[in-house]
Order: C-alpha cells, then sequence, then structure tokens
C-alpha cells in the first residue's frame, strides 16, 4: 500500500509539472504590448518612475488639467496605465460626452462594413440612402460618395448644424471643397440600411463589445453624440495604437486603417477620414475657409493623429511613443469654446513634454 501511494505521488507531480509547462506566465515586460480583459476592470500600470518622467512636471500638469475643467486623464504607455487622474467630482465610473471625437468611432465602424461586404466608400451614398437625400440636383448629389462624407468633402453647406434635407444645399462640387460639418453623421443610416440593423447594434457587435468598451450612442436633436467612460475611450485609442488589432483579432481592416489615418485629400491634408492628423506642412479649422502653414499643433508629435471633439474631447494616438493620451471634461477655455481644434492642445503638449524630459 505504502509502494502504491508512493507512485501515486510520484505521478500526480510529473502532471502537474507537465501542466505548468504547457501554460507559461505571461510577459511581464514593460516594452510589450498590453491589452486589458473585455470585462472587468483590471489593468496593468506602469510607474512614471520607470519612464523617468519628471516628476515635477508630473504636478505642474495635474495643476493645468484641474484648473482646464478636466473630468478624466489618462497616458497609456504600451497599453499600460502610466497616469489616470480624475478631476473636479468626476470618478472612473462616470460617463462623459465624446462629442465629435466620436466621428473616429464612426469611421472605424465604416471600415468594418466596408470589410463586411456591405458597400464600398467610393459607390455613390444615394445608393444607401436613397435617391433626393439632399436637397440638390440629382446630378449634384450623384457626385457624392461615402468616402467625400468621411474626408468632408461633400461639397454641402456647412452652415446649418442640423442635419435635415432642407439644409443639404450645395455649395460645390463634391472632392473640392472641405468643410467641417454634420452631414457626416448619414453614414450612420448608410450603415444601418446595408446592414438592415440598427446602427448601434452594429457598432455594439462589432466594436465595441469586441474591445470591452462601455458607452451608447445618444441621439439628440442635432447630434449623435458617444458617451462612456474615460477608460473605454482609451480602449479604443490602444486598438488604434495597434493598427486596429485587439491581442490577435484584426477588427478594423489594415489597409483602411492605413488609408483613414493618412491624408485623405489635398486640400486640408491635416484629415483622414475623421481623423485629425500632426505633421502636415497645412491645415485648415471648422468653420473657415482658411488655410494655414505649418503643423495642426505644434508642439504635439509628428506622427501624431487624434480623435478631438468639441470642449476638447481628446484621444491623441502617438506610435512613436507606443502611446495613447484621453483628455474628457468641459471647455477648457469656457468663454472660447470650439468645435475641434483649440488653443488647449499646444499648451497641453508643451505640458507633456516637460513630463516627458523633452
Amino acid at each position: 500500500m505504502r509502494l502504491l501511494f508512493v507512485i501515486s505521488i510520484f505521478l500526480l507531480s510529473l502532471l502537474s509539472c507537465k501542466k505548468s509547462d504547457s501554460t507559461p506566465p505571461p510577459s511581464t515586460s514593460d516594452t510589450a504590448m498590453y491589452f486589458p480583459e473585455n470585462t472587468g476592470n483590471t489593468w496593468e500600470n506602469i510607474e512614471p518612475s520607470i519612464l523617468s518622467w519628471n516628476t515635477t512636471a508630473l504636478n505642474d500638469l495635474d495643476d493645468y488639467l484641474s484648473s482646464t475643467n478636466t473630468k478624466a486623464f489618462i497616458i497609456l504607455v504600451n497599453g499600460r496605465i502610466a497616469y489616470e487622474k480624475y478631476f473636479n467630482g468626476h470618478e472612473q465610473s462616470d460617463e462623459w460626452e465624446w462629442n465629435s471625437a466620436g466621428k473616429s468611432l464612426l469611421s472605424a465602424t465604416v471600415g468594418i462594413a466596408q470589410h463586411d461586404g456591405l458597400f464600398n466608400i467610393h459607390q455613390k451614398a444615394s445608393d444607401f440612402l436613397g435617391l433626393n437625400w439632399t436637397n440638390m440636383s440629382l446630378e449634384k448629389e450623384n457626385l457624392i460618395t461615402l468616402q467625400h462624407l468621411l474626408s468632408m468633402t461633400s461639397g454641402i453647406d456647412d452652415a446649418k448644424h442640423l442635419v435635415k434635407k432642407s439644409n443639404l444645399n450645395y455649395t460645390a462640387d463634391a472632392g473640392t471643397r472641405w468643410a467641417y460639418g454634420n452631414v457626416f453623421q448619414v453614414l450612420m443610416d448608410a450603415i444601418a440600411n446595408a446592414s438592415h440593423k440598427e446602427f448601434e447594434y452594429y457598432f455594439n457587435e462589432n466594436l465595441k463589445e469586441k474591445i470591452g468598451m462601455d458607452g451608447y450612442w445618444n441621439e439628440g436633436f442635432i447630434f449623435t453624440i458617444y458617451h462612456s467612460t474615460a477608460r473605454s475611450m482609451a480602449r479604443f485609442g490602444l486598438l488604434f495604437l495597434n493598427k486596429g488589432k485587439w491581442k490577435n483579432e484584426q477588427i478594423v481592416p489594415l489597409e483602411y486603417f492605413h488609408e483613414s489615418t493618412n491624408s485623405s485629400q489635398t486640400i486640408n491634408p491635416a484629415y483622414g477620414y475623421l481623423w485629425w492628423l500632426n505633421g502636415k506642412s497645412k491645415y485648415m479649422i471648422p468653420g473657415s475657409q482658411e488655410v494655414f502653414d505649418g503643423q495642426l499643433i505644434p508642439n504635439a508629435p509628428d506622427d501624431m493623429f487624434a480623435a478631438m471633439g468639441a470642449k476638447d474631447q481628446r484621444v491623441y494616438i502617438i506610435p512613436s511613443k507606443n502611446m495613447v493620451v484621453v483628455r474628457m471634461g468641459k471647455a477648457s477655455n469656457p468663454s472660447h469654446p470650439s468645435f475641434a481644434v483649440s488653443g488647449f492642445d499646444n499648451t497641453l503638449w508643451e505640458k507633456l513634454n516637460a513630463v516627458f524630459g523633452e
């Protein structure tokens, strides 16, 4: 009996070793890309000291964020949280509006829908919205493709914010004029009509749930705006830091990722497919036809691209730093609120560069 007992213990030991060998511990390298699980609230952190950040400058950043009506601010490095703070009564579980930063969520969903074979973005918008969806002649309406809606070059009058047929008037031929407006929202209708599903259902199924985001689309009188926690905004940034890939799944097609985060036209090279791009030789801003020389945000890295919304909602993605930076809150300057681009960005990046020792 004693011999059988010893043999049993020996066999159990061998099985235990085999199981251990087949399931190696996860990598703890700070430079390996990390993705949080899709459920739960666990998220790996990395200490600023490991990154050799300037802690004095971090205190200055705290003061700046608090004084500019920030509610949530997160910095990811290689997917790990290097900085996460909440201000002015906001908490980690609180949701906030993305405003026009949500345009980039829609852009990603368009890329997924194209990959699913629902449409090609170079097709006429009327193929999915029906004839006479605008208030212009059929000849001019038929010039507008889904790609023109993604790149803000539809030629539709941008002066009126409410997206209804009577406001969708001709200003220029599609592709000849860049103007920041709200007509992009009909892309939601195009996806819904092509998929025979409500847009939010298609979005949830193909993007939100795949990366563990929370949040919802709020259909207001003028805008359809996404609301979520700051960590969900960070998840979306992490997806695009990894070129549309989450863990081992390519969610946003790689070819579309490259198209959407590069200049979509030459009129305003600082704009992709509902993404803002830094490092270009000139740029335009909402509500103006003036072309400005230089970079969109001079203090920010050249390779940065960003989802940018009114009242300074931001998702900055910096591939050269393997970094995502998220800001949620009220307008940094309530007396001069902006639709997307504002002076807040350049000052913020001055503060961040001091933290990073640059």
